[in-house]
């Protein structure tokens, strides 16, 4: 939105977008009329895909969520050096195709949902309705992998409940001593 003639009044600003976003864009206000005036120019994504963008490759893959209005992804960034996978939103680990800890074997950096730490975080509410893999959950599968695999990964996208955001938690406290490693804005990564 504030792309749009009322803000910024940007350009052909790229936009990338799998089949259902995309279709989203153009046919619902007020985001339609950023494609009309010419504000962004979308680009279609393709499930396991790759988009090259200057130094990196960017490859989304769809990830079982909610999908109310669009596809959930991931996306697998290859870089000139490195390459991490990042997976803000998803279903429990179980509900996928793909084996996690596989998956993670196979990059530098692992950026992964860690909305809620474990169950009853949310009082008076059934978590079971909140599909998010726990950060307790994540390491029950995760433990098992040597170190030099744990200290791959990032937990990130963590609700404001979460106790992983007071890195004094005894629960941060506790994801750090077995090699995980919990995100903070203003972090950058060579790839």
């Amino acid at each position: 939105m504030y792309l749009g003639h009322e803000a910024m009044g940007a350009n052909n600003v790229p936009v990338y977008a799998m089949p259902r976003m995309k279709q989203f864009l153009e046919n619902n206000g007020p985001w339609d009329q950023l494609s009309r005036y010419n504000n962004i120019q979308l680009k279609p994504l393709a499930d396991k895909h790759p988009v090259s963008l200057t130094q990196v490759s960017v490859t989304p893959f769809t990830v079982p969520h909610r999908d109310e209005y669009s596809e959930t992804v991931g996306y697998r960034i290859q870089g000139q050096h490195k390459t991490a996978i990042f997976i803000p939103d998803i279903n429990k680990w179980q509900s996928w195709k793909t084996n996690i800890a596989d998956l993670v074997k196979t990059v530098d950096y692992a950026f992964l949902d860690a909305a809620f730490y474990a169950d009853g975080e949310l009082p008076g509410r059934d978590m079971s309705k909140i599909p998010h893999p726990f950060v307790s959950e994540s390491m029950q599968i995760f433990d098992a992998l040597p170190i030099q695999q744990r200290n791959k990964i990032w937990f990130i996208h963590m609700n404001h409940t979460n106790p992983l955001l007071n890195k004094n938690s005894p629960e941060a406290k506790l994801v750090q001593s077995k090699g995980y490693h919990i995100a903070q804005e203003g972090l950058s990564f060579d790839l």
